[in-house]
């Protein structure tokens, strides 16, 4: 029976060397960035703040990972949003809320460098479009430029 878990041991560590850093994909902005993860992390919460929008969820597996005896890189998912979008977006389309909150995602890379990652609200909300009109685009749009700001703060 040592056969099955020295089995499972190996896929977890090739699952684990298997990680990579983050790369460009269609409706996603990829930043990397020169700081370590947990410097990203404070700084895009310094941003969130100074943006007026709120980090309401976040989430990462990266210690417990830790704690099974599992090494794998950093990483959080921070979702962010505030209630004045939320009021606006649920008056367009009832079903376009289950995207809220959007989410950034920190990553640490090989060289221990830390990226940041999200898929735009435009991108995120597209699929409501028809339903939520020009109203849902509109506050999509003001998303994007929001998230671009913060992005762009917490990554200069």
């Amino acid at each position: 029976m040592r056969f099955p878990s020295l089995a499972f041991a190996f896929v977890l560590s090739i699952s684990a060397a298997a990680a990579q850093d983050m790369a460009p994909r269609t409706g996603w902005a990829v930043i990397p960035t020169d700081k370590p993860h947990e410097v990203l992390l404070a700084d895009l919460k310094t941003a969130v703040a100074a943006n007026k929008m709120g980090v309401v969820t976040q989430a990462g597996p990266t210690s417990t990972a830790r704690n099974r005896g599992i090494e794998i890189p950093e990483n959080r998912v921070v979702g962010v949003f505030n209630n004045d979008f939320a009021v606006k977006v649920l008056a367009t389309s009832t079903a376009a809320m289950i995207e809220a909150p959007i989410r950034f995602y920190v990553t640490e890379n090989q060289d221990q460098t830390a990226t940041l990652s999200y898929k735009t609200p435009s991108h995120v909300f597209a699929p409501y479009f028809q339903e939520g009109g020009d109203a849902l685009k509109d506050l999509a749009g003001q998303l994007d430029d929001v998230f671009a700001r913060i992005a762009a703060q917490a990554t200069d």
